[in-house]
Parts: C-alpha cells; sequence; structure tokens
C-alpha cells in the first residue's frame, strides 16, 4: 500500500531546507509509520536530488513524523530554478512509498 493511504504530509522551507511532515490520520498508525518511514526511504524518494543530513524527529502523541532535509531546494526559494521553489512536491514524492500492509 502507499503510505498516502496512512498519512498526509505538509512542508515547508528555509533556505536551502525542506521539512516535511508525515502525518497519520489515525493515531493507531503511527507505529507502523516509525517503523517504515525512516530517514534512509525518504532519501531513497529523490534519486538524483542532492540531499545533505536528513534528521527525523518523531511526534508520536501528534502521530507524526518531522523530516528536516539539508540541501534539498537546489540553492533555496529565490536561488532555485525548480518550479516548485518551495518543495511541496516532496511531501507529495514520500507519500507515494511502499508500506507494508501490516
Amino acid at each position: 500500500m502507499r503510505l498516502r493511504e496512512l498519512a498526509h504530509a505538509r512542508t515547508g522551507d528555509k533556505g536551502n531546507v525542506s521539512n516535511i511532515s508525515v502525518i497519520a490520520y489515525r493515531v493507531e498508525d503511527f507505529p507502523r509509520l516509525a517503523r517504515e518511514v525512516t530517514a534512509e526511504r525518504v532519501r531513497a524518494c529523490f534519486p538524483g536530488l542532492t540531499i545533505g543530513e536528513i534528521v527525523r524527529y518523531e511526534l508520536p502523541r501528534l502521530g507524526a513524523l518531522n523530516f528536516v532535509l539539508d540541501g534539498a531546494l537546489g540553492g533555496g526559494v529565490t536561488r532555485s530554478l525548480a518550479l516548485d521553489a518551495h518543495g511541496k512536491c516532496l511531501g507529495a514524492s514520500v507519500l507515494d512509498m511502499e508500506v507494508s500492509d501490516a
């Protein structure tokens, strides 16, 4: 199943850093998110995109994971030639991740 069936995403940016929050629709699905949605798997969602460190923060009481991706926006909003300079499509790419059904 795709992650988007269990969660939605919110994104933000500051300079060349993108922030992607993955939020479970149901807090009881959080343990599955925490197990399956790792920083390494998030990095794998962006082949060919130069990304520095990815830090994952867990917010279990909110049923959410927050990923901070350094160097993910092609130099930042005002320097990037990307059409989606704010990284909104990065969240959508993460939600395409395959996760187990159980």
